[in-house]
């Protein structure tokens, strides 16, 4: 039957979409880190080798994502919901946790897949990392999660105005969040992961340095240094055809 097609059709694309979901986060990401550390950046090219580099931990990860929200929104529908049908405010508690849970974990998302991509760590210690730094950054973590926020209710109240800009959703304002999340986070990512490491074997983080490349000047001012053009003396003999 017609139901019975289209269910199937919703699973397929559910999970192509938990397939992808992860390694194009990384792949982003890695474009993303690169514009944050003003490097140029082959979209194509570093989206690609992100994507498949790091498959297996932003896969894993990804899916992780997808089971805590889906998780997480059922709880928050039925908790009220269960509280209002039985009239025992308990039920809000587990709300409440359910709601501090999603906090924490989106600003754990904030540095697990940038730590993917510019790290060679476990995948244990990646999610060990993103939860110590979602705690120790805490004040920049509220910024970042404020600034998301704001731009989120702007764009939700520009799709009820017109609906067509929900046209502009897959890109707009995924590559804006993106950006200010890690533009916001890898510096912390920096402090507290990547130098650490290079610092206890005596070396500075690549990263910190800048390349001679970047100093090369191209052009070079030597106003004051010119010499007069002396004009050549005409010679007096004709030309000789040979």
């Amino acid at each position: 039957s017609n139901s019975k097609i289209a269910a199937i059709i919703i699973i397929i694309c559910l999970c192509a979409f938990a397939a992808v979901f992860g390694p194009a986060t990384a792949g982003m990401m890695k474009i993303l880190r690169n514009y944050t550390l003003e490097r140029h950046s082959f979209i194509l090219t570093d989206f690609k080798e992100a994507f498949s580099k790091n498959y297996k931990k932003s896969f894993v990860l990804g899916l992780l994502d997808l089971i805590i929200a889906v998780s997480i929104g059922s709880a928050v529908y039925v908790y009220p919901k269960l509280s209002e049908a039985y009239g025992n405010q308990l039920l809000m508690i587990p709300f409440i946790i359910s709601i501090s849970i999603a906090l924490v974990v989106i600003m754990m998302n904030y540095y697990a897949f940038l730590m993917i991509v510019a790290t060679d760590i476990s995948f244990k210690n990646i999610i060990k990392n993103s939860l110590a730094l979602a705690c120790v950054a805490l004040k920049k973590n509220l910024i970042t999660l404020l600034s998301t926020s704001v731009i989120i209710a702007i764009f939700i109240i520009l799709i009820l105005i017109n609906l067509n800009f929900i046209l502009f959703l897959p890109f707009v304002p995924a590559s804006i969040l993106a950006f200010i999340i890690c533009f916001n986070s890898y510096p912390i990512i920096q402090k507290y992961v990547i130098n650490p490491f290079y610092e206890q074997r005596g070396e500075i983080n690549p990263e910190l340095i800048i390349s001679e490349n970047d100093n090369e000047v191209l052009f070079e001012d030597k106003g004051g240094k010119e010499k007069p053009i002396e004009k050549k003396k005409k010679s007096k003999k004709g030309k000789i055809i040979s």
